[in-house]
C-alpha cells in the first residue's frame, strides 16, 4: 500500500497531509494547494462541493463557510447533491475534515491566520437523518481538537462550528449531552427559545418570505420585514441565511446582495465564489 500525500498552502507555510492507504488499483490523489485569502465573514459558499476543489477554492476566495450535502452509504459519509453521484463521491473526510485538519492551527481554535471569527462547516443531510447524524457525530468527535463541541452544557470553541440541516434529527441532538455538532433552524423556530448553544443558525427558503429578487427597488414592506426577520434572530442570538436568493449574475444580483448586506445577513449564499468576494471587498 501507498501513502498518497496532499499539499496545503497556508500563505508561506505547506502542510502535508496524508491521505489513507490507496489500494493497488486506486487512482492517485491529485497534489493541492490553497493559499487562504482575507476572511470575509458574511460569505457562503452553497454545495460548495461542486466547486473544482471542494473547500479548498472557497477558501482561497475568503470564504468562512461552507455546505456540503452529506449522505450515508453502507458505512460512508460521502459529499454528493444526488444519489446517482455517490458511487463517485468523495467522503466527508476526505473532501472537507482531513483538508481542515491539515489547516487549522497547531491549537485548533484558528482556521485563517489571526482570525478570531468560527469556520462554519454547514452539513446539509440527505439521507435518513438519526442515523446519518449518529454517523458524523463519530467523524466529528475524532477531529474535536478543532470542531467546536457541547458537554453538559459547556461550549468549547475551536476553529470550525458544524451544523446540520436538511434532515435534522431534532430530538437525537436535543437529547445528546455531548455532541460536535449544532442545529440549523427554520422561519418557524424564530420563536422557539431553542438556544443559541444549540440553534446558532436560522436558514429559511428566501421565496417562502420574500417575493423580490433584485429588479427595481425592493419594495418598502419587504424590506421591513427583512429587517425586522433579522433582528428578532439577532435578538435571540441567532445568525440568518437565505437560500434561493437570485444568484445571477448582474445588477439584480447586485441589488438583492446590497440589500441582505444591509439588512445584517450573516451569511450571504452563493455559488459564484469569486463574484461575491468582489462585491464584499468593495
Amino acid at each position: 500500500m501507498t501513502m498518497i500525500a496532499h499539499t496545503l498552502a497556508t500563505g508561506s507555510t505547506v502542510v502535508a497531509l496524508l491521505a489513507a492507504p490507496q489500494t493497488a488499483t486506486a487512482a492517485p490523489a491529485a497534489e493541492t494547494t490553497a493559499e487562504l485569502g482575507a476572511p470575509l465573514a458574511q460569505a457562503h459558499a452553497h454545495n460548495d462541493y461542486e466547486h473544482d476543489r471542494p473547500l479548498l477554492d472557497a477558501l482561497e476566495h475568503g470564504f468562512t463557510s461552507v455546505e456540503a450535502d452529506v449522505w450515508l452509504v453502507e458505512g460512508e459519509l460521502r459529499v454528493a447533491h444526488d444519489a446517482w453521484e455517490l458511487a463517485e463521491a468523495p467522503t466527508l473526510e476526505e473532501a472537507y475534515l482531513a483538508p481542515l485538519a491539515g489547516l487549522v492551527s497547531p491549537n485548533g481554535k484558528q482556521l485563517y491566520p489571526g482570525h478570531d471569527g468560527d469556520f462554519q462547516l454547514l452539513i446539509d443531510i440527505k439521507s435518513e437523518g438519526p442515523a446519518t447524524w449518529a454517523a458524523i457525530e463519530e467523524e466529528l468527535a475524532e477531529h474535536k481538537k478543532f470542531i467546536t463541541g457541547y458537554h453538559q452544557g459547556e461550549i468549547k470553541d475551536r476553529a470550525v462550528e458544524a451544523v446540520i440541516s436538511g434532515n435534522r434529527p431534532l430530538a437525537d441532538m436535543q437529547a445528546a449531552t455531548t455532541r460536535y455538532s449544532f442545529y440549523d433552524g427554520r422561519s418557524t423556530d424564530l420563536a422557539s427559545a431553542l438556544a443559541p448553544q444549540f440553534m446558532p443558525l436560522v436558514s429559511e427558503n428566501w421565496t417562502k418570505l420574500f417575493t423580490w429578487q433584485g429588479v427595481g427597488e425592493m419594495p418598502a414592506v419587504e424590506r421591513e420585514t427583512l429587517h425586522q426577520y433579522v433582528e428578532t434572530a439577532h435578538a435571540a442570538g441567532y445568525r440568518v441565511r437565505f437560500w434561493a436568493t437570485n444568484d445571477i449574475a448582474g445588477p439584480a444580483r447586485e441589488n438583492l446582495w446590497t440589500e441582505l448586506q444591509a439588512a445584517g445577513v450573516d451569511h450571504i449564499n452563493t455559488d459564484d465564489l469569486p463574484g461575491l468576494q468582489e462585491f464584499l471587498t468593495r
